[in-house]
């Protein structure tokens, strides 16, 4: 005797061994023995053989019409041993009874299982909406087989193409296009910034990176919303000065510039002129929604996005030959470089000329100012601030020699393409702490001090940096920043560039001009400002480093590098010698800080922005000084 059973959601057929009445002992067609409830058992036949029964009554079921038989079926619940005997219209064989119950259980969409052998017929309106949705997943099932194979062989589905920012950086695993794309990484062995790349979604590497940090922190894209246009200050007393900047070629938002003017009583009055866009909107306007979403210019090699639009930024830019508006500090200074006095005012600035650097560097520089300057314009203004940087700094306990470090240029030509996609970069190396760096980073610093106790000592609140136990921190509390010497620093001096040196310009207009200040003291929103600003700019920050480091293995595919020079920071971390890019090299053997090797370039990645290298050979050990390297950091 034998029967058909059901276990783990499987049907199976046995041997009964033993029956015991309430159970049976049967050997299953693999000769495993197990033990039955008579009440599990759907079936007793004595043939065909169990193997013999289920191969032929699923070559039987799979004939049967499954919509004719829930047509021919009742509206009740039955029992399938019961629907067989109708619908064969004789006593079902054993073969005719499991064909039945293995169509009936494999259509669970037709027939509703209601326990052991037991069915009901779906309703009309239950199977259609059932069947619906299964002819749905057919075509979507249809449509992600299409776009994998579309994919595979290198073309960008359309339906894909729409969803390219998602796809790439925060897809959805429950949509069919992100499926069909997992499943083409799969059979292409490639990621999907890879594959991507291979169908002409991309443009180049470097679309991949961009688009990345767009998606992340602009979603509404790089361009402007509309904005009402700033108002031009009117009434302002025009200063007595000839005021001059000095930046670099690229630099737009031009921020801060000087001027130098002698005094009759003798020695000069010095003014540090400060760009005023606080002055043509106010906090809660239109562009200062704009201000305080971007919270910063972001800056790349080759690129920028500015945290004002080009229009509000030219409008306020000092760019010379016009009058523009400006916050001033003004020292009087002594023929012996002492300042006797100081004081800050609201004015019209004339600008007269934006020096820049690649022009006046080679007549002033680390060499000229203690051998000699050499005449050229700006000689003497040039010539004063630098003393009274000078001074400035070893007021503040940091006199020493020049910064032993290089400053990397990043230069990028749109206009030139290359193997690796639009761009081709040029780095240039500069030596830290010029005349030029130190004389614009004291006056900086020391506006930036001065403006930041002028608005404590008047109980306006402001944005501090500040610094105690090697930590750097903002705050709203004027504290003391141990690094640079000061007793507070109030980031003033970018108002174009920081949304923090924005709002501290409103709070000093305010107090210069005895208006209510913009951010009331323990403002909640001045609070959320500074912590809405630390997160962004470390972000930008860390694009930044990302898109330097990216378009360093540019560079060096660009050269054709092999091998090259670095200097070892600790362990097997190097930096190159011509470029800021610093890497492992796991087949280095340990050397000491400061040792220069040379390294084969072997593989270069720019979508997960990594080198490979091997060791080559030492070239030099350490000189016996510091080359803890501070600033060039494991990226």
């Amino acid at each position: 005797m034998f029967v058909l059973y059901e276990e783990d959601g499987a049907f199976k057929a046995g041997t009964i061994l033993a029956d015991n009445d309430a159970t049976l002992q049967v050997e299953n067609t693999h000769g495993k023995r197990v033990k039955l409830k008579r009440a599990n058992v759907l079936l007793e036949f004595r043939d065909p053989g169990p193997s013999d029964l289920l191969a032929r009554a699923e070559a039987a079921a799979d004939e049967l019409d499954i919509e004719f038989l829930w047509e021919v079926c009742g509206d009740e619940e039955f029992a399938y041993a019961d629907f067989a005997a109708e619908y064969q219209g004789h006593t079902p064989t054993a073969v005719e009874s499991a064909a039945i119950l293995l169509r009936l259980h494999s259509a669970p969409i037709w027939f509703h299982r209601k326990g052991k052998g037991r069915f009901r017929k779906a309703p009309a309106d239950i199977l259609q909406a059932a069947l619906a949705g299964l002819e749905k997943k057919r075509q979507q099932a249809a449509a992600i087989e299409h776009m994998r194979a579309e994919l595979v062989a290198g073309r960008l589905p359309a339906e894909l193409a729409a969803l390219l920012p998602q796809a790439l950086y925060r897809p959805d695993r429950n949509r069919p296009e992100i499926k069909a794309l997992e499943a083409a990484c799969v059979d292409s062995g490639l990621s999907a910034a890879r594959l991507l790349l291979k169908c002409g979604a991309l443009a180049s590497s470097y679309d991949f990176h961009y688009n990345r940090f767009l998606f992340q922190n602009f979603p509404e894209g790089p361009d402007f919303p509309a904005f009402e246009p700033p108002v031009t200050p009117a009434d302002l007393p025009r200063a007595e000065v000839a005021a001059f900047s000095i930046d670099d070629a690229s630099t737009t938002e031009i921020d801060d510039a000087f001027s130098v003017t002698p005094r009759p009583e003798g020695g000069w009055r010095i003014g540090i002129h400060i760009a005023a866009p606080a002055l043509g909107f106010a906090r809660g306007s239109g562009l200062d929604a704009i201000a305080r979403r971007r919270l910063s210019t972001v800056y790349m090699p080759g690129n920028k996005i500015t945290m004002l639009p080009d229009e509000v930024v030219q409008g306020f830019t000092l760019a010379e030959g016009r009058d523009c508006p400006a916050v001033s500090l003004y020292l009087d200074v002594t023929p012996g470089l002492a300042i006797v006095a100081e004081h800050s005012r609201v004015e019209m600035v004339p600008i007269v000329a934006n020096l820049r650097h690649h022009d006046i560097e080679p007549v002033f520089n680390d060499e000229t100012v203690h051998t000699g300057l050499a005449d050229f314009p700006w000689k003497q203004e040039l010539s004063l601030l630098w003393d009274l940087a000078t001074v400035l700094e070893a007021g503040r306990g940091k006199a020493g020699g020049n910064e032993d470090r290089i400053d990397f240029g990043f230069s990028v030509d749109w206009n030139i393409d290359t193997a690796d996609g639009p761009g081709h970069v040029s780095i240039s190396r500069r030596l830290r702490g010029s005349p030029m760096d130190k004389l614009v980073a004291e006056l900086m610093i020391y506006a930036n001090m001065t403006w930041g106790k002028l608005l404590d000592a008047s109980g306006i609140p402001g944005l501090y940096r500040a610094q105690g136990g090697g930590k750097v921190r903002m705050t709203t509390v004027a504290a003391p920043h141990e690094g640079l010497g000061v007793d507070c620093y109030a980031w003033s001096s970018s108002p174009l560039r920081r949304y923090v040196d924005l709002v501290n310009q409103w709070q000093i207009i305010s107090v210069l001009q005895g208006t209510p200040p913009a951010f009331a003291p323990k403002s909640a929103d001045l609070m959320a400002a500074l912590r809405d600003f630390e997160l962004t700019y470390a972000e930008y920050a860390e694009f930044q480093r990302g898109m330097e480091r990216y378009w360093c293995l540019r560079w060096l595919r660009q050269h054709g590098r092999g091998e090259v020079e670095a200097t070892v920071l600790r362990e097997n971390v190097v930096r190159l010698t011509e470029v800021p890019l610093v890497f492992r090299v796991p087949s280095m053997p340990l050397q000491l800080p400061g040792s220069r090797v040379r390294l084969h370039v072997e593989h270069t990645d720019l979508l997960d922005v990594e080198v490979e290298a091997r060791f080559v050979a030492i070239l030099a050990e350490p000189e016996a000084r510091d080359f803890s390297e501070a600033g060039f950091g494991f990226a």
